[in-house]
């Protein structure tokens, strides 16, 4: 029997702007995650552990980014003589070629590539959250259900839903409604970014919808490519139980890199069972120096602690010196927090130096009500320089200027 041929695209061209100053330098799937790994990590291991050998990663906004962790995509077991990783990259040519402008443009973009290919099964994910999935588990059921798409779907509280693709689910796991970030969300089940799509008929629709094309041009998949097919009753639903988290928002960054920390996280990224790889550093292991406190933390190879750090996660190159406290924070590659510095709910981004006896946020109990509901995250950029003694307030944006 004829082994199925099966094609990962991976959407990784996104602005990300709602991670501000996080994907001002960098494209989103490049930002850092977890101490050692990067957001496009998590699918590429996904089609690792899942055998899957053909993977595309579609880019667009700051490349460069990306092209140098991806390591022709030897991390994943994907630099082959025969497939393999290919990286798509934007470029100027025919009317088809160029400039997307959102998932189904990137796709229409690609068809002809993707017909030459002719894959038996096209899974089209996203690289903006974090998860742990067999692809092969979710392309077997596509198979089995006949239909044109398959979305992979999780549940989120209602107040969050309407941020994704909805979804209403009948009998046979057949998707009966599909609404793009609706208002008042009908349900708490949103579609994942992760879909298994029959080729043609995912390939048919996006050429006639682009025979048809407004002024807005074919957009994202949830615009009208998935309510089409829909519409026409081939959709089914494939739930993912376990642990899923959009890490879009600087808010969800943040919660993100704490739930790794709980007694017994919901996801594990060295879980030897299904590890996330990526591309292996230089650092030498961390080091703790005497005096130095350290308590439900990640800390990856390179840091050097001599303060005192609680419930944070620490990328490689971090220093934070003596007297220094860091408190529920995600530190960047190569931050230095100063002596006497105070660091409370924060995001350091790469590079940055947080002077001496400076204070970042607030703790908990230290912060008012009107605070605690609106966005409490300080947010430093890239390289910026906060000044000896500054304060800087709950919710703050530090941009890549002096404090």
């Amino acid at each position: 029997m004829a082994r199925q041929r099966i094609l990962l695209l991976v959407l990784a061209g996104g602005a990300g702007g709602r991670l501000e100053l996080l994907t001002d330098h960098r494209a989103k799937p490049a930002v850092p995650f977890g101490g050692s790994y990067r957001l496009i990590d998590m699918p590429l291991s996904n089609a690792h552990h899942a055998g899957i050998g053909d993977v595309w990663v579609i880019e667009q906004f700051h490349p460069a980014s990306l092209a140098d962790h991806l390591a022709n995509g030897r991390p994943w077991d994907l630099d082959r003589t025969h497939g393999g990783l290919l990286t798509l990259h934007p470029h100027l040519g025919t009317e088809r070629e160029g400039w997307h402008q959102g998932t189904a443009d990137a796709l229409w973009r690609q068809a002809p590539l993707i017909r030459e290919f002719d894959p038996d099964h096209l899974v089209v994910v996203s690289a903006d959250a974090v998860y742990a999935l067999d692809y092969a588990t979710v392309v077997d059921a596509h198979a089995e259900g006949g239909g044109d798409v398959t979305m992979v779907t999780t549940r989120r509280p209602i107040e969050e839903a309407g941020r994704y693709g909805v979804v209403e689910v009948g009998s046979g796991n057949r998707i009966t409604d599909y609404a793009y970030k609706p208002e008042k969300p009908s349900t708490d089940v949103i579609a994942s970014e992760v879909f298994v799509f029959r080729p043609s008929a995912l390939l048919d629709l996006l050429g006639k919808l682009a025979a048809d094309e407004t002024e807005e041009g074919l957009r994202d998949l949830g615009h009208e490519v998935l309510p089409r097919l829909v519409a026409d009753g081939g959709a089914r639903d494939y739930r993912l139980d376990g642990y899923w988290r959009d890490v879009g928002t600087v808010p969800a960054y943040l919660e993100s890199h704490l739930e790794l920390l709980e007694d017994e996280p919901a996801m594990r990224m060295d879980d030897p069972a299904w590890p996330i790889l990526t591309r292996g550093g230089r650092h030498a292991p961390a080091r703790l120096i005497r005096g130095a406190e350290v308590a439900d933390s990640l800390l990856a190879p390179g840091c050097e602690v001599a303060g005192q750090v609680e419930r944070s996660v620490l990328s490689p190159g971090v220093v934070v010196e003596p007297g220094a406290s860091v408190t529920g924070s995600v530190l960047l590659h190569d931050v230095v927090i100063r002596r006497g510095a105070r660091v409370h709910g924060a995001v350091v981004d790469t590079g940055a130096e947080i002077g001496v006896g400076a204070t970042l946020g607030a703790p908990p109990g230290d912060r008012d009500a009107e605070n605690e509901s609106a966005d409490t995250v300080v947010l430093v950029g890239a390289g910026a320089r906060v000044a000896d003694g500054a304060s800087v307030a709950v919710g703050a944006r530090v941009p890549n200027e002096s404090a």
